[in-house]
């Protein structure tokens, strides 16, 4: 099993960095797999071992878009029948829908298929809260020259009306799609966030968890469920109450990755490094210029934004934000 905090605490904030979903599927392919594409995980012999192709995917995946939040893996896993198959899993974490997501989708299976001389089944997880919007397939037709590819994909909204069947799993991307539901549902009620965070991560100990696996799914909910400084201060006081009246100190301060670290390290420079942090998860890679217009912001202003970067879903939202206050 993957240690997720060897993966997060040994990496530069960049927009890799700031994508939980990627480590939590390290952690758990085959997890993910059966409970995501149920039929394609009945293919593969789990008892081989799999192989994450990353440098291969960066070949193919040469046009990435700057500031674009993807979650991509390359895997070769092996059939039941002996034979080698490669799997594009992609999680489209955007928060509205992209028109050239099928055509993306096709052109990366044809560059491995090119490059590499290997067919690959091609699996989206979208997360977006679009309800109309799901691609699944990419096609033309011409006379003489047509094209249908489909992909495998899986909407995260339709869990919504199976919320009770995810809290009845044990797999772990039932806890994943739980805390990415809520952090959808409670974006104008940080109140509410609170109480949902703190359920889903006291669930992982009455679900009897392993250790490794508490701080592997514990570490996904604090990143993708961010709270204001004064809730997330209340959080971890009733969290540590829950812990030593369960005995189990699993999370220690030094995983924390929430306010706490940038209380740690000074209130100014602290709270700078910490809405750097929280801004890249929610709209991608910075660059130099928003940085530096981030650190030229007042402490009130830092605060201010902490709470307002909860509603961002995209770079723009930032720069509206900065335009307006940025002067105050």
């Amino acid at each position: 099993m993957t240690n997720i905090s060897d993966v997060y605490d040994g990496r530069s904030c960049g927009a890799d960095f700031d994508s939980p979903w990627k480590e939590i599927l390290e952690a758990y392919f085959p997890q993910a797999m059966h409970f995501f594409f149920p039929e394609t995980s009945a293919l593969i012999d789990w008892e081989h071992p799999y192989e994450f192709l990353d440098k291969e995917f960066q070949q193919i995946a040469r046009e990435a878009e700057q500031g674009k939040r993807y979650a991509d893996q390359l895997v070769k896993v092996w059939q039941t029948q002996g034979e080698e198959l490669w799997l594009l899993v992609h999680v489209e974490i955007q928060a509205q829908k992209e028109d050239n997501f099928p055509k993306r989708m096709f052109t990366y299976n044809f560059r491995i298929f090119d490059r590499f001389d290997q067919p690959a089944t091609s699996l989206a997880i979208l997360c977006d809260q679009n309800r109309e919007w799901r691609p699944s397939n990419y096609s033309y037709n011409y006379p003489n020259t047509r094209l249908n590819f489909e992909f495998g994909s899986v909407k995260l909204l339709d869990y919504e009306n199976r919320f009770h069947e995810l809290e009845n799993s044990d797999n772990p991307f039932a806890t994943v799609v739980m805390a990415h539901l809520k952090t959808q549902q409670t974006r104008s009620s940080p109140e509410q966030r609170k109480i949902w965070k703190f359920s889903l991560i006291r669930r992982l100990y009455d679900l009897g968890l392993q250790e490794q696996d508490i701080r592997n799914l514990y570490r996904f909910i604090d990143w993708v469920m961010i709270l204001p400084k004064a809730l997330e201060n209340q959080f971890w006081e009733e969290f540590k109450q829950f812990e030593q009246e369960r005995t189990m100190r699993y999370i220690t301060a030094g995983e924390r990755i929430g306010y706490e670290r940038g209380k740690q390290e000074g209130e100014q420079e602290g709270e700078q490094r910490l809405i750097l942090r929280l801004l890249q998860r929610r709209v991608g890679e910075l660059s130099p210029e928003l940085q530096q217009r981030i650190k030229s912001l007042s402490l009130n202003q830092l605060e201010t934004l902490g709470e307002a970067l909860l509603d961002f879903t995209a770079i723009e939202d930032l720069l509206n934000w900065l335009q307006t206050n940025q002067s105050a």
